[in-house]
């Protein structure tokens, strides 16, 4: 029963994070004004965690064939996740911080990075695991499978991690740098293009926060199963499966869902009948108005 409500809380967590991804990667494919290199890297995140999430949802124990299918190709693609997430990251440093402009010259580098680093930590896990058995379909390896496994999958999570807050700390700091300079020669600062702008600037922040958020219970989860592999805690593999199966959603609202996406929305919504329009709240589009002219 208990591995029953696991698996359904996983599925739960992973149809969220499958449509919120899925909403993106649909909107670059719909909207070609998106179709630009920054945000070409956010349908890749997305597109990783579309498939992330598909592969979590399908897992059967009953076949051996779909559980090495789920348990892989779930390494492989939130694997992809995170490392895309550092692409975004080295891109905006290298664009705010360093003021290169050559970013869509590392195009190429980025999906051999990402795909291949991808790839292989994915062939190091299969080594000594076999699949799981009961409701619950993950891997069960041998103490060498689970060191294999910690190495690398949380291994790319937490450099992720870390590189991601480092770089988005320099970031912020280079944008505060730049809002005080500006502030300091205009004798009379729009007050609300400054919180506009300030807003922008702080968003940068969550951004490394939403690995730390899906992932930590899962990490403390693994690390305990290893110490005491006879004791499960329920309740934190509760927090585990939950969380990290709203990685796509919270990656779809925080990166996805940026003013260039909800603009290329707004253009279309004014393309409907009166009658629909009345739908979205006017004070929604003056708020998304205010917030582009300050872009």
């Amino acid at each position: 029963p208990a591995d029953r409500v696991l698996a359904t809380v996983s599925a739960g967590a992973a149809a969220l994070s499958l449509a919120g991804s899925t909403f993106i990667v649909l909107c670059y494919l719909l909207f070609k004004e998106l179709h630009k290199f920054s945000f070409k890297l956010v349908f890749f995140l997305a597109l990783s965690d579309m498939f992330c999430s598909f592969f979590n949802i399908i897992g059967d124990p009953s076949n051996k064939f779909f559980c090495y299918a789920h348990d892989y190709s779930v390494h492989f693609f939130c694997v992809a996740s995170f490392l895309w997430t550092t692409t975004i990251a080295f891109t905006l440093h290298r664009t705010v911080v360093k003021h290169k402009t050559d970013v869509e010259d590392y195009g190429s580098i980025f999906h051999l990075y990402v795909w291949g680093t991808s790839l292989t930590t994915t062939v190091i896990r299969s080594i000594g695991s076999d699949y799981g058995t009961g409701a619950w379909c993950w891997t069960e390896p041998a103490q060498s499978g689970k060191v294999a496994h910690l190495i690398t999958f949380y291994g790319p999570l937490w450099s992720a991690i870390l590189y991601n807050g480092f770089t988005y700390y320099q970031v912020n700091r280079t944008l505060n740098n730049a809002t005080r300079m500006a502030v300091a020669l205009s004798e009379r600062p729009n007050q609300s293009d400054m919180r506009s702008e300030k807003k922008a600037i702080n968003r940068w922040g969550y951004y490394p926060l939403i690995l730390i958020g899906s992932w930590s219970f899962a990490t403390i989860n693994r690390l305990y199963d290893f110490i005491n592999p006879n004791q499960k805690i329920f309740f934190l593999s509760f927090l585990d499966v939950g969380f990290a199966g709203l990685m796509g959603l919270f990656n779809s609202i925080a990166y996805g869902l940026n003013s260039s996406v909800r603009r290329a929305i707004a253009e279309r919504i004014d393309l409907w009948p009166e009658k629909f329009r009345r739908w979205f709240p006017s004070k929604m589009r003056s708020q998304l108005e205010h917030e582009l002219t300050s872009l």
